[in-house]
């Protein structure tokens, strides 16, 4: 209940008019009323800002005001007797600067009840999502479990700044990740933003990662086997405890497949007429086709065939598909001295055997499953041996015009006693 304007209440000692509460000892005395119906009574000097009673001792400060569509709202400002009459004034004006300006503070109370933490956002929202669609999303949870949920779980969304995320940042690379991996957290905060923008996720209006530049990546590796480099390869998986390496190794040497792609890959996959591999989801989330070389038909014709077994290059004691294969792999790639090399470089050899046989870099990037070139031009190494068989290409074409014989080739190199 409310007591209407221009009534009187008996403050104790003061008797007051409603609308003409002016003191902070009037304030006190309005409190310290035993009256046990909640009353009102309205600031003297700032219009709007009112104080109720709820109980003797008690009271909220609120602010009464029309919003910028005129509607007529009301925000609660504080405690009563924790915020003195002239802290509430103090705060009201604020508050009467931001609704000038057309700001709504009750609304915005309410969107900020709303404003999710990280964690909560992450479990409700991002997981669930990446989980319909990315195949990798095993990737996204070990990346937030280890690095962005304990540091940001309780943080609420609109809460996180560029200045938090640049620490991260550079927090990962000080505690001696590679410039790629400490560019791994930064590319998923900012996908996590992107999304919650884009959902309209109450609070979230900007993205704290817009204008925090990747690192600088100087680790893309170029490994590429040479002839004697897989021969020795393929001896040491053939003597692998790990029996089905050294089906696993050639497939992967002789296709340019993705390890997984292998490993996953079913017998009803194979159109053995037709010699195509269909594999139902790439990288890309779409089917891709593979032509079956003489060399693949002859691993898949040789791989033992399990009873029931779906998967030609299953683990023999599951019969399913290999989790990893990486210890049998790092035991083989040691003992033919080749501990540098990873299963992807594989890939990238095979790439490397197509371009240096004269094949279009168009080809290389069909086999591969490249969307786009770029891709496939990391991959395509020229041998030095190729390399200068182009450029001997124009000794051939004009050297007789500058007086040098293609012959030249054939002559051994005779040092120049006149220099050191």
């Amino acid at each position: 209940m409310y007591v209407k304007l221009n009534s009187t209440i008996n403050l104790s000692v003061i008797t007051l008019k409603i609308g003409t509460l002016k003191t902070q000892s009037q304030t006190n005395a309005f409190l310290s009323q035993r009256e046990g119906v909640r009353q009102s009574i309205s600031d003297g000097q700032i219009r709007g800002l009112q104080l109720e009673r709820l109980q003797p001792g008690k009271g909220k400060w609120r602010l009464r005001y029309r919003n910028a569509k005129g509607r007529r709202a009301c925000f609660t400002i504080g405690d009563a007797p924790t915020l003195s009459l002239a802290e509430a004034r103090e705060l009201v004006n604020e508050l009467r600067r931001k609704i000038a300006m057309g700001r709504d503070p009750s609304e915005e109370k309410s969107i900020n009840r709303e404003t999710p933490t990280f964690g909560e956002f992450i479990e409700q929202m991002y997981v669930p999502y990446i989980k319909t669609y990315k195949r990798s999303w095993q990737t996204d949870i070990s990346l937030l479990k280890n690095h962005l949920l304990p540091r940001f779980a309780k943080r609420f969304m609109d809460d996180i700044r560029r200045e938090d995320i640049v620490k991260l940042h550079f927090d990962r690379r000080a505690s001696g990740a590679a410039p790629s991996t400490s560019n791994r957290l930064l590319i998923i905060m900012r996908y996590i933003f992107n999304l919650s923008i884009k959902w309209e996720t109450a609070g979230v209006k900007t993205n704290p990662c817009a204008g925090v530049p990747l690192m600088e990546e100087n680790n893309k590796r170029e490994r590429y086997l040479h002839h004697d480099e897989a021969r020795r390869l393929y001896e040491s998986v053939c003597k692998s405890q790990n029996q089905m390496l050294k089906f696993i190794v050639p497939m992967l040497i002789l296709t340019g497949c993705r390890k997984r792609e292998v490993l996953d890959a079913r017998w009803q996959d194979f159109d053995i007429e037709r010699r195509i591999w269909r594999i139902p989801i790439a990288k890309s989330g779409k089917a891709r086709h593979i032509p079956l070389s003489d060399g693949a038909l002859m691993i898949l014709r040789s791989v033992p065939h399990m009873p029931a077994c779906p998967y030609p290059f299953a683990n023999p004691k599951t019969g399913k598909p290999f989790c990893s294969i990486f210890m049998g792999w790092d035991h083989a790639r040691k003992q033919a001295g080749l501990p540098d090399v990873r299963i992807h470089d594989l890939r990238h050899s095979f790439a490397s055997l197509l371009i240096n046989s004269g094949r279009s870099l168009y080809e290389v990037q069909k086999l591969l499953g490249h969307t786009q070139v770029k891709t496939t031009q990391r991959y395509a190494h020229l041998s030095p041996e190729t390399l200068l068989d182009a450029s001997n290409a124009a000794t051939r074409a004009v050297g007789s015009m500058l007086g040098v014989s293609s012959n030249l080739m054939d002559l051994p190199l005779v040092e120049d006693k006149r220099f050191g």
